[in-house]
């Protein structure tokens, strides 16, 4: 284990695992699933009320408009919940970013709603991990911060935003404000493996939905009036699937549409996913789709209108982020934590902030694990263990390095 210094001792010896526990419990206890507007309204202010200990404005933003495309192929807007976020001396020259998410997967009528001890060092919940257990680490470390004597040259902003699981489409215009400018960002998501390894470089990815219209007819009289939509969104799905490639996963996911059988169906929408592994592969499937499209329009005399595309740009692994990274295995080395990173097709808003050129670590959160499931968990020892990995990331990046 490498020493640390007088300062960094002083600045880790009041973190304590159990005030992140009851946080965690009591904001476990609120769903706060996506769509759940109130449940995620409840939260924001209970997450107001908790980040006002910092020495900053505490400020909830509206949403940003999102546009969705209903299963009739109509286009409108989707609300979310407001964006919680708190402003540290933002004059300060050098400044960092922090982010993490209020919402989880589980609506509001999912079963999966309480608490449960697996065992004495295991808790099992709903958002435990993923990521309220985060939220509370990085309080924790910014508190520790504060306390500390460098923390009056430094700022920061802090973003906990209410969209992440959908995509973040409704707070990325805050996510590109707030980093821009930044010299590191820090993402509260869990780690990658519950042994504590960090999420290294990440692939992209785009949601998309094309609106296909044809032409009804009787399928027994005129069938051959009809212009099928269904069967040319059929055709367009396995021509995208036939993309998928090392470096490019592409996924068709449904397609909705049709109506009697003895009808042409003269609309249908299919959705897809893709994962590009990076800018070119993104750039590349954007030149196939419009190929793509254009083949399906004059095969099946159908019109596609596409919606979408790549909300969470790839995130390779830059000197700079690599630097950042190898702080953070070095801090976790001084405080007796094995540190290591590996690629991942997961995507967080940590692929937002660092296509802005901010070096960013995204699954500084706890240890944990079964994320997106009835079956997450928390390892609780890991509270007090990445909330002092933070505050020591913190306190080295703001310039006291030094081991006495």
């Amino acid at each position: 284990m490498q020493q640390l210094s007088a300062s960094e001792q002083a600045l880790l010896a009041p973190i304590a695992g159990a005030p992140m526990l009851d946080q965690v419990l009591a904001w476990s206890a609120i769903n706060t699933g996506t769509r759940n507007l109130a449940g995620l309204a409840m939260q924001a202010q209970v997450l107001a009320d908790a980040f006002a200990v910092l020495p900053g404005t505490v400020d909830l933003h509206a949403p940003a408009p999102v546009e969705t495309v209903a299963a009739d192929g109509t286009v409108g807007l989707l609300d979310h919940g407001a964006h919680l976020v708190v402003r540290v001396r933002p004059d300060a020259p050098r400044r960092y970013l922090l982010t993490g998410h209020m919402d989880t997967v589980f609506p509001a009528h999912d079963p999966f709603q309480a608490t449960t001890w697996l065992d004495e060092t295991t808790l099992g919940g709903p958002g435990v991990a993923d990521m309220k257990g985060g939220i509370a680490v990085m309080l924790a470390a910014l508190q520790a911060l504060e306390a500390s004597p460098v923390a009056a040259a430094v700022g920061y902003d802090v973003l906990i935003n209410a969209d992440e699981e959908t995509g973040s489409l409704s707070s990325a215009p805050l996510i590109a404000r707030l980093a821009t400018g930044k010299a590191a960002a820090l993402t509260y998501e869990p780690s990658a493996l519950p042994d504590g390894t960090l999420a290294g470089a990440r692939a992209g990815s785009g949601n998309y939905s094309a609106v296909v219209t044809g032409k009804s007819a009787h399928a027994g009289r005129n069938p051959d009036d009809g212009r099928n939509a269904l069967v040319a969104a059929a055709d367009l799905a396995l021509r995208l699937k036939a993309l998928h490639r090392p470096g490019l996963s592409v996924n068709p996911a449904r397609i909705d549409g049709g109506s009697a059988n003895n009808v042409v169906p003269d609309k249908a929408v299919l959705r897809w996913n893709i994962r590009p592994a990076n800018e070119a592969d993104a750039q590349g499937f954007a030149v196939a789709l419009g190929a793509a499209v254009a083949d399906v329009e004059r095969l099946h005399g159908v019109a596609i209108h596409v919606h979408g595309g790549i909300s969470r740009p790839p995130k390779p692994l830059t000197p700079p982020a690599l630097a950042l990274f190898t702080l953070v295995q070095s801090c976790g080395a001084a405080l007796g934590q094995t540190i290591g990173w590996k690629d991942t097709g997961g995507v967080c808003d940590g692929n937002n902030i660092a296509a802005l050129g901010v070096p960013v670590v995204d699954t500084m959160g706890v240890r944990g694990g079964s994320i997106h499931s009835p079956h997450e968990f928390l390892i609780v020892p890991s509270l007090a263990e990445r909330a002092a990995l933070s505050a020591l990331v913190l306190h080295r990046l703001s310039g006291e390095n030094r081991a006495s």
